[in-house]
C-alpha cells in the first residue's frame, strides 16, 4: 500500500477538457497574471515597434548637423602669389600713373580650418531601395511568429494551472480516503480494547492497532505537504500570494466527457498547433529573405537628398549661407561570389525549415495518436478498478464479521483493511487517470 500511495502523491497530472467554472476562472486569471505571459506581450509590443521603425524608413529624413572646428597648427598651403605679381602689378601703376593695381600678399593658410563652423540641414529620401520595403515585410512576419510564440506559451499555462489544480483535488480525495480508513482503525482499535477487557485477546492487539493508525498518520502528514506544495506552485502559476486558499470543485472527477474519432484529432491537431504556425510564418520570413537577396543582386538603390545652411570663418552668418542637391545611385556590380552565396545561404535556410516543418507535423499525429490510445485504455482500467473496489468492501466485510466472532487473526483483519484502502486509491486514481489522458489528447491537439 505505501508504494502506491507514493505513486498515487507523485503521479503526473494534465489538463483536463471537462468544464469546470472554477477551474476556467483559474485558467484566466493565470492566462492574465502569469509573469511569463506579461514578457511575451512586451515583446509583442517591442515587435510592433520594430515595424514602426521600418516603416519610418520609407519617410524623408530630416538632420540638423552644426560643427564648430577650432585648430592650430598642421599642415600650411604656402604660395607666393604676392611675389609674382607685386612687381607687374607696380609697373602697370607707373604705366598708368594710377594705383589700380594693388599689392598682393603671399598665401600661407593652414589647411585645417580654424574658427570655422558649418551649420546645416541635411535632406534625404530613398526613392528605391529594396532593403527597406522587405525588411518592413519581414518584420510584420517576426510579429507573427512573435504572437504565435504567446499563444504556445498560453497553452502551457494552461496545461500547467489545470495539472496543478487536478493535483490538488487528488490529495483531497486522498485525505477522504485516509480520514475513513482512520475512522475504521479508531474502531478497531476500541474493538480490541473490549476483546481484552473481555479477556479474549492480549494486550498486543491493541498497540498493534494503534501501530497501525500512528502509520497513517504518517502518510497523512505527507499527503499534507504535498496538498501544500500543490497549492503554493498553482498560485505561482496565477501571479498570486502564495498562500492563497483554492477552491475545490470536487465533481471535476466525474465530468469524462465523450472523445472524439482519431482522424479528427489529428486534423485538428495540425490545424491548431502554434508550432506548426510559428514554422509557417519563419518559412514565409525565409522566402522574403531569398526575394530581398535576389532584388539585392538585380536593382541598385536610388536616392535623393540635399544640404542648404551657413558655412565659414565665425559664427557671423553674413554672406555664409548656401544650398545643394543630390541625387545619388548605389549598386555593387561585383564582389566575387557573395551575391549567389547570400540567395544559395537563404534559399538552404529556407529547405531547413521546410524539414522541420514535416517533421513537427508527424511529431504531433505520432503524439495524437498515443495520447489517444492511452485514453481509451485508461477508460477501460477505471471499470477495472470499480470491480476490485467492491471486491475488497466485500472481503473486508466477511473478514471484519469473522474477527469479531473470534474466527480470523488480527493479521487477516489488516490486510483485509489495508487491501481496501489500496482498492480505493487505485480507483481514485484510475478516475484521474482518465482526466490525465484527456488532459495530455487535449494539450498535443492544442484543445482549449
Amino acid at each position: 500500500m505505501k508504494k502506491l500511495f507514493l505513486f498515487y502523491l507523485l503521479f503526473p497530472l494534465a489538463a483536463a477538457a471537462q468544464t469546470s467554472p472554477i477551474l476556467e476562472s483559474y485558467i484566466q486569471e493565470g492566462l492574465k497574471q502569469n509573469l511569463g505571459l506579461k514578457q511575451e506581450r512586451l515583446e509583442i509590443e517591442k515587435s510592433l515597434e520594430n515595424i514602426n521603425q521600418a516603416k519610418a524608413n520609407f519617410m524623408p529624413k530630416l538632420t540638423f548637423n552644426p560643427n564648430y572646428t577650432l585648430a592650430a597648427g598642421g599642415r600650411k598651403l604656402s604660395f607666393p602669389i604676392g611675389d609674382l605679381l607685386n612687381p607687374v602689378y607696380s609697373t602697370l601703376n607707373q604705366l598708368t600713373k594710377t594705383n589700380n593695381f594693388p599689392q598682393v600678399e603671399n598665401v600661407n593658410q593652414l589647411l585645417a580650418p580654424n574658427n570655422f563652423h558649418d551649420t546645416k540641414f541635411n535632406f534625404q529620401y530613398p526613392i528605391f531601395n529594396t532593403d527597406i520595403r522587405y525588411n518592413l515585410l519581414i518584420q510584420r512576419d517576426l510579429l507573427t511568429a512573435q504572437e504565435a510564440k504567446k499563444r504556445i506559451l498560453e497553452n502551457e499555462i494552461r496545461y500547467s494551472i489545470t495539472t496543478a489544480y487536478l493535483q490538488y483535488l487528488q490529495t483531497l480525495e486522498a485525505q477522504k480516503i485516509f480520514d475513513a480508513s482512520r475512522n475504521l482503525l479508531t474502531d478497531f482499535v476500541k474493538l480490541n480494547e473490549k476483546l481484552v477487557g473481555n479477556n479474549v485477546a492480549t494486550k498486543d492487539v491493541i498497540y498493534s492497532a494503534e501501530y497501525e493508525v500512528s502509520k497513517l498518520d504518517q502518510q497523512v502528514a505527507v499527503l499534507e505537504k504535498n496538498r501544500e506544495t500543490v497549492k503554493v506552485f498553482l498560485n505561482y502559476l496565477m501571479n498570486r500570494e502564495l498562500m492563497t486558499e483554492i477552491v475545490a470543485d470536487t465533481n471535476l472527477v466525474n465530468r469524462i466527457g465523450q472523445t472524439a474519432a482519431l482522424p479528427q484529432l489529428k486534423e485538428d491537431a495540425l490545424s491548431n498547433r502554434q508550432e506548426l504556425n510559428m514554422l509557417r510564418t519563419n518559412i514565409k520570413v525565409s522566402e522574403t529573405a531569398i526575394k530581398l537577396q535576389e532584388m539585392n543582386a538585380l536593382r541598385p538603390q536610388v536616392f535623393v537628398g540635399g544640404s542648404t545652411g551657413f558655412q565659414g570663418f565665425g559664427y557671423t552668418f553674413k554672406d555664409q549661407a548656401y544650398i545643394l542637391g543630390q541625387i545619388g545611385l548605389s549598386w555593387d556590380i561585383y564582389h566575387g561570389y557573395e551575391k549567389k552565396s547570400k540567395i544559395q545561404q537563404a534559399k538552404i535556410q529556407k529547405n531547413i525549415l521546410d524539414t522541420k516543418f514535416e517533421e513537427v507535423q508527424k511529431q504531433i499525429q505520432l503524439q495524437v495518436s498515443q495520447a489517444y490510445f492511452e485514453l481509451e485504455a485508461s477508460k477501460k482500467a477505471l471499470n477495472t478498478a470499480k470491480e476490485g473496489t467492491l471486491k475488497a468492501e466485500k472481503y473486508f466485510k466477511v473478514v471484519e464479521s469473522r474477527y469479531r466472532n473470534g474466527q480470523a487473526i488480527m493479521i487477516e483483519y489488516l490486510r483485509a483493511s489495508n487491501e481496501v484502502i489500496t482498492a480505493r486509491l487505485q480507483e481514485s486514481v484510475a478516475r484521474y487517470d482518465i482526466l490525465l489522458k484527456q488532459a495530455n489528447l487535449d494539450k498535443v491537439g492544442a484543445v482549449k
